[in-house]
């Protein structure tokens, strides 16, 4: 079931994603070569605590982190370790969930680390603008399809990129996850109707070849990569549908 939000939620869903999205802006500044990705999850995590809000991901259905740092060919969930050493010429995602007075806020960005390739920083902006193309198609009375899934595929797909499809955003804002998963292709399992109040997370993972497949660790069952080795991108906003449009509420 799809949750309209009320006004009242509406506000206090706005504050989680200001605070998800100065999270993300805080932690940037750090991203570099030589730091590990738990020493990201620690500065998340005191920054989150400083704000008198707690970090989603810590505890959910036993992941044992703050945040999740996805390095190179890590689509996503990627635990964050002392073991993982951010080198030159690497990208990472971090992914940010707040839990703010009871309401989430749900933002993710891929960083360059150092220096890297031209080719490789092509694929970051194509993937960014992928995720900005479909927020600006997002109007009531439009369809989710019409809006992520057919303005999203094509975008990606005639520079040689595929998009993750056993992975999606969703609702959210009174809970981690709500109704609807929201695809990044073009299926009409997303041929819903758009309405206010309707708040929802469009968060495309870009895979650098045309293999949209994915693996699963078979140790930490979280951690998700390319089955091809190639890397992945990925942008999340969280977004609220308004009666004009819509409004990111994780944009700063």
């Amino acid at each position: 079931m799809i949750i309209i939000k009320t006004e009242q939620q509406i506000k206090g869903i706005r504050q989680s994603c200001q605070l998800a999205a100065q999270t993300l802006k805080y932690l940037s500044s750090f991203i570099k070569p030589g730091i590990t990705t738990r020493s990201l999850d620690d500065l998340a995590s005191e920054f989150i605590k400083k704000h008198r809000a707690t970090a989603a991901p810590l505890n959910y259905r036993h992941y044992p982190k703050s945040i999740c740092t996805s390095v190179n060919d890590v689509v996503c969930h990627g635990i964050p370790s002392d073991k993982v050493i951010l080198k030159n010429g690497d990208i990472v995602n971090v992914d940010i969930t707040t839990i703010l007075n009871g309401y989430y806020g749900d933002v993710s960005a891929t960083y360059p680390v150092g220096q890297i390739s031209q080719k490789t920083q092509d694929f970051i902006n194509h993937t960014r603008e992928a995720l900005n193309l479909s927020i600006q198609s997002l109007s009531p009375g439009e369809t989710l399809n019409s809006c992520v899934g057919q303005v999203i595929q094509p975008y990606v797909e005639k520079f040689g990129y595929s998009v993750v499809r056993d992975l999606g955003g969703h609702g959210t804002g009174l809970s981690f996850h709500e109704d609807p998963f929201v695809f990044h292709f073009n299926t009409p399992k997303n041929d819903i109707l758009l309405k206010p109040g309707m708040i929802f997370t469009i968060e495309p993972m870009i895979n650098a070849s045309p293999d949209w497949r994915v693996t699963v660790d078979p140790v930490d069952h979280w951690t998700v990569r390319t089955r091809d080795g190639s890397l992945s991108c990925q942008f999340e906003h969280t977004v609220l549908i308004t009666a004009t449009g819509s409004e990111v509420l994780t944009k700063l």
